[in-house]
């Protein structure tokens, strides 16, 4: 328990100094942390950088706050190895938005976390090509324009309703199998199935707008065959998200899961970590999510076996069989001028030692729970949400990420959805603020 409360109180460390950063980013007010760590010889394998003695600092901005604590103490560690200086920040305001107060006052980050929407929106003018770089060997899921490479992909993640197979079982009495629930039919059986062996309500639902607004609700387009296209038809007007099949099928499940949500009659005041807490620890047995809420689940006393499997639907488009997901986040070297050469070698090296060297693997893997991008990173993903999606992405069952929504669609749309959870409008009403949304897209 001494142990959960120091995970959780740097949790909370974590989150105060993130909000710092949106007042005045770039200033001393900015989160930041200088680390050290090493950069690796082939084999674990590429060669390592030689030490700089301080003359070389670089900056990183990580836009995951769920690895802000693991990438503070890496950067410490690489600073001690290398002797190259690094800092890293965070900040919780949109990507773009952050990063447009630092161009503007000339001061870049050398390295870039970003979505994979800002890639193709930024680098073209803000990074420099990697094509270069052995590790575009070895990944899929690198972000190319026009023949350059310009994103280094941080992480496979993807999404789906994350179960406790052991809570479940609990009442069952039978070992949890997914993949006999795809049907909304057989996933509201089960339910029904859990509250009459005691467990009275057996979801839980994230009431943050990005849960809600850029993953839950961005499912509807993502399992659309050609999601461009639909987005387009939702743009001009031609389709009605009333109208659309995969809506009010995807809303259909959502119904079920907020009419069994713990905190139903204060949906809004719920907290991340409360619900994370009660699916940890079996007292809930699903939530919709993904494999990094494991960086908030393993802060608690977890039970062994959790996974994530598709969003149940009545459907027969094979989408309640797959999740959706792939490269999640990106980092990118900024071209800037106010960025020296050397600076930028000791960023390539940075990269390379997270690939080829064994401390920057298991950084990635073991440190920060992540699904690494990489053919000849071979470590075992040690946990269980990563196992799931490791599954998927193995057997081809992942729809693909759709990296075009507008900057503003979650804040905006994620309200929206905030008032259909807390129950202050209804299914008409959340679909014609989507509509509206739309069709102000320009």
């Amino acid at each position: 328990m001494k142990k959960n409360l120091k995970k959780l109180m740097a949790m909370g460390l974590t989150i105060a100094l993130g909000a710092t950063t949106l007042v005045g980013c770039g200033s001393s007010s900015s989160t930041q942390n200088t680390a050290g760590s090493s950069a690796a010889s082939e084999a674990g394998e590429a060669a390592a950088p030689a030490a700089s003695n301080g003359d070389v600092s670089i900056t990183i901005f990580n836009s995951k706050m769920e690895i802000q604590d693991q990438m503070v103490e890496m950067a410490e560690k690489y600073t001690e190895k290398t002797g190259v200086n690094v800092e890293v920040y965070y900040s919780s305001d949109t990507v773009a938005a952050h990063l447009s107060t630092k161009y503007a006052s000339n001061d870049p980050y050398t390295i870039a976390m970003v979505d994979a929407k800002d890639i193709y929106s930024l680098a073209q003018e803000h990074a420099i090509d990697l094509s270069d770089e052995k590790w575009v060997g070895d990944t899929s899921a690198a972000i190319a324009i026009d023949g350059k490479t310009y994103g280094f992909p941080v992480c496979v993640e993807a999404r789906g309703v994350i179960y406790n197979a052991d809570a479940i079982k609990n009442i069952t009495g039978e070992d949890f199998d997914p993949s006999k629930y795809s049907t909304l039919k057989d996933f509201k059986a089960l339910i029904d199935q859990l509250k009459a062996g005691g467990m009275e309500t057996p979801v839980g639902i994230m009431k943050e707008d990005w849960s809600l607004g850029a993953h839950y609700l961005a499912e509807v387009y993502e399992q659309h065959d050609d999601p461009d296209a639909f987005v387009t038809s939702l743009k001009d007007g031609s389709q009605k998200i009333a109208d659309d099949a995969k809506f009010n099928s995807m809303m259909d499940t959502f119904d079920v899961l907020k009419e069994n949500n713990y905190a139903a009659s204060s949906a809004i005041s719920a907290e991340r970590e409360v619900t994370e807490q009660k699916l940890a620890e079996g007292e809930i047995a699903f939530m919709f999510g993904g494999n990094w809420d494991w960086s908030v689940i393993n802060a608690y006393d977890y039970t062994e076996n959790m996974g994530i499997m598709p969003v149940p639907q009545d459907t027969d488009d094979g989408s309640n069989t797959k999740l959706v997901g792939g490269g999640s986040k990106y980092f990118f070297i900024d071209s800037a001028e106010s960025i020296t050469d050397e600076q930028r070698q000791a960023a390539k090296d940075f990269l390379n030692w997270l690939v080829y060297d064994e401390e920057g693997q298991s950084f990635l893997v073991n440190d920060c729970a992540l699904v690494p991008a990489f053919s000849n990173i071979t470590l075992p993903v040690s946990d269980p949400l990563g196992n799931s999606v490791k599954g998927y992405a193995d057997k081809g069952l992942l729809i693909d990420n759709y990296n075009y929504l507008p900057d503003d669609h979650y804040a905006k749309l994620g309200a929206s959805f905030q008032k259909y959870l807390a129950g202050e409008s209804d299914r008409a009403a959340f679909a014609g603020e989507i509509d509206s949304y739309w069709t102000s897209q320009k």
